[in-house]
């Protein structure tokens, strides 16, 4: 991401279009309408990349939120009658601020084997990785979800992605209803935001939080390598399991986990 010093707001503008986009100002004088069409697009992206800089952190959590009510309009939620519901009620018992951060767990009746968690505070379990893993193993996970949500992962890359996205202008789409956000190009970069992967370092970072949020709630620790273990289980044996095409190799994650740990 570019660091910009403030200059004043025109001369702001040009420089995020220049770092971020590349423009070349070069002028011929055999070519002035193209030279002029160069700049005018220049200052359109240049105002794309200043609506995402000016996206505030409470419309980056608006903007999360109502893909959330959008995602889970669109898949079985687990209620408290059910029991995937009721486990995951057991297992998230006092998270709801955790670290502050207000957090919303609610359980997928799907079976894929993942989880995932957004910039608002949204943790969605999967039925599947229930099914898969022990009660600490899945608390893991979720100490992995937290992690990216307080690491601001979800937030710095939709930011980044936002900026280089010249198609999208985001001025005024906060105040958008769920199902325009879901349905707009905004609503798919969200969405490719939330499903991508992680960089090496921001899931090693998640790792090592998860295992703090471990040791902090009197969680065993071991869990996060034995989870690892079952993952590099599934892999080896089956393919299309969702939570590996978003993470790093879990063999590696587990004798990693085990070195900091000291098993």
């Amino acid at each position: 991401m570019a660091r910009f010093k403030k200059i004043g707001s025109g001369g702001r503008v040009l420089v995020a279009a220049v770092v971020t986009f590349g423009v070349a100002f070069a002028l011929s004088p055999s070519e002035p309408a193209q030279a002029q069409l160069n700049i005018g697009n220049a200052i359109k992206s240049a105002k794309k990349v200043s609506d995402a800089l000016s996206v505030s952190d409470e419309e980056m959590k608006l903007f999360f939120g109502q893909m959330a009510e959008d995602m889970d309009s669109k898949n079985p939620v687990a209620t408290m009658e059910d029991p995937y519901g009721q486990r995951l009620a057991r297992l998230t018992e006092g998270l709801e601020n955790y670290d502050g951060l207000e957090l919303d767990f609610k359980a997928y009746l799907v079976k894929d084997v993942n989880a995932f968690a957004m910039g608002d505070g949204t943790v969605r379990v999967m039925a599947g990785l229930m099914d898969a893993f022990e009660d600490d193993e899945v608390r893991c996970v979720i100490g992995h979800e937290i992690g990216h949500v307080k690491l601001e992962h979800g937030q710095k890359r939709m930011r980044r992605a936002l900026q280089q996205d010249a198609a999208i202008s985001v001025a005024g789409t906060a105040s958008g209803d769920a199902r325009r956000i879901a349905n707009s190009r905004l609503g798919q970069l969200f969405g490719q935001v939330v499903t991508a992967q992680h960089s090496q370092k921001a899931e090693r970072n998640s790792d090592d939080y998860a295992l703090e949020f471990m040791a902090a709630n009197g969680y065993e620790q071991e869990a996060c390598a034995t989870a690892m273990d079952k993952l590099a289980e599934m892999s080896a044996g089956r393919g299309g399991i969702e939570l590996l095409e978003t993470h790093p190799r879990p063999a590696k994650r587990a004798k990693r986990m085990r070195k900091k740990i000291g098993s």
